[in-house]
């Protein structure tokens, strides 16, 4: 996500206010109107680890290169796509006259099919150079869209329908950083039914769900008085589901039914960007501030810290896959580590510096640096195996989406006021 760098103090661990409103199903089934194949719903994916189940998409893409259209996005942020049916959702924010605005385009033309204004006014005084005023990626439900801006020392999160129509927007918790004014970057998360927003700054922070048909709180977990930036996760580790997070010195795990604490453990740094990563019953960490920690945790409860090293991805998450971890830290060095024992099993220079976070799909990762270049290469332990590295744009700090056959990628291009902002399709040539 955003880098920042941060003098933290530490504090007491979580607590808990408030109650649980819904207990429903599971997973993406809980929304029957998304499909895991063809949609791409939240950050990083159905599937929540940056994982796709697509399986044809084009290693090798670019400007008239297996390009199915490209579209000017207006404004400027760092949300990733968020594609569900016939169409693709972004956040933007026009700075000079402080809008915020959420816009839709058709995902087979790439024409924009609406734009609506969210917010007027009240934008922060200052925000991280890397930062932007829309950086979280907006989640859908497959009937709403869930977005969250930091505004009016506050984060609101808006719910529209796929016309652009506010159904319901709430205050989630007071929001103004004086001791770094870095903006705000945390995606929104869907769980059952519930939306899921951490606000974590030096005031009162918090992790936040509310219904996310009426907007009505259903739980609110207190978290420490210091800067963080990561965006929680669900996920099934040791038998059930856990909602996972790291910064404020811990790798800690809750209900997300509840928001009742299962575990934490001490761990990363006082601030992280990335969102942790899983694979069986281990999870995986990184960041930070003040100093660099990638940690793997058993995550059954045990609070096992299998291993660490001091290697930082500060702003980018990782992914896993096959027992392997892979990181391309924050200075451009690719690692493939064992998950289970933290063997180095290879790096390889590449070249930085890294906002984007990784995508697997058809067997290969997909990962930007900040330069617009995209490397794609497969995942395996034996060696760097790069198939193939692609320039878009001359900046990405946005996530792809790969879904249904098509690659969808926000980049800029240019400087200053030339500045533009493009969202790419990409697919194979028939």
């Amino acid at each position: 996500m955003v880098r920042f760098g941060y003098l933290l103090v530490v504090a007491v661990w979580v607590g808990l206010i408030g109650e649980v409103s819904h207990a429903q199903e599971k997973g993406i089934a809980d929304f029957p109107k998304l499909n895991g194949k063809n949609d791409w719903p939240w950050w990083r994916g159905p599937s929540r680890n940056g994982i796709a189940s697509e399986t044809s998409v084009p290693t090798k893409f670019g400007d008239g290169e297996n390009m199915a259209w490209k579209a000017k996005v207006p404004g400027r942020g760092h949300s990733s796509p968020t594609v569900v049916g016939d169409r693709i959702y972004l956040t933007t924010a026009f700075k000079e006259d402080e809008r915020h605005c959420v816009v839709a385009f058709d995902r087979q033309t790439g024409q924009e099919v609406w734009q609506v204004e969210v917010n007027q006014g009240a934008f922060p005084e200052k925000n991280h150079a890397k930062n932007t005023e829309a950086t979280p990626t907006i989640a859908s439900d497959g009937e709403r869209l869930f977005v969250t801006f930091y505004h009016h020392n506050q984060v609101e999160l808006i719910t529209l329908d796929f016309d652009g129509k506010v159904l319901w927007r709430k205050k989630v918790a007071d929001f103004h950083p004086k001791m770094y004014e870095y903006g705000y970057a945390p995606s929104p998360v869907i769980y059952r039914g519930n939306v899921i927003v951490a606000s974590e700054y030096d005031g009162d922070s918090f992790v936040t769900a509310l219904d996310r048909v009426s907007g009505k709180k259903a739980w609110q977990t207190k978290r420490l008085s210091s800067i963080s930036f990561s965006t929680p996760v669900i996920a099934k580790v040791a038998g059930k589901d856990q909602m996972l997070m790291s910064g404020q010195q811990f790798v800690t795990s809750w209900n997300p039914v509840n928001g009742k604490p299962n575990w934490a453990v001490p761990g990363t740094t006082y601030a992280t960007c990335g969102t942790m990563v899983w694979e069986g019953d281990i999870v995986f960490a990184s960041g930070g501030f003040p100093k660099a920690e990638t940690i793997a945790v058993k995550a059954d409860g045990s609070k096992k810290v299998l291993w660490t090293n001091n290697q930082k991805c500060y702003e980018q998450s990782m992914i896993v896959h096959d027992g392997y971890l892979y990181a391309l830290n924050d200075s451009g060095v690719m690692y493939c580590w064992h998950g289970e024992s933290g063997e180095e099993k290879w790096k390889h220079r590449l070249s930085g510096p890294v906002s984007a976070s990784p995508v697997l799909a058809g067997g290969n990762i997909y990962w930007a640096n900040e330069a617009g270049t995209m490397y794609v290469f497969q995942p395996t332990p034996e060696k760097f195996d790069l198939v193939a590295e692609n320039k878009v744009g001359s900046s990405a700090f946005a996530s792809p989406a790969i879904c249904g056959g098509q690659i969808f990628l926000r980049v800029g291009e240019g400087d200053g006021p030339d500045y533009q902002e493009w969202l790419y399709c990409f697919a194979e040539r028939k």
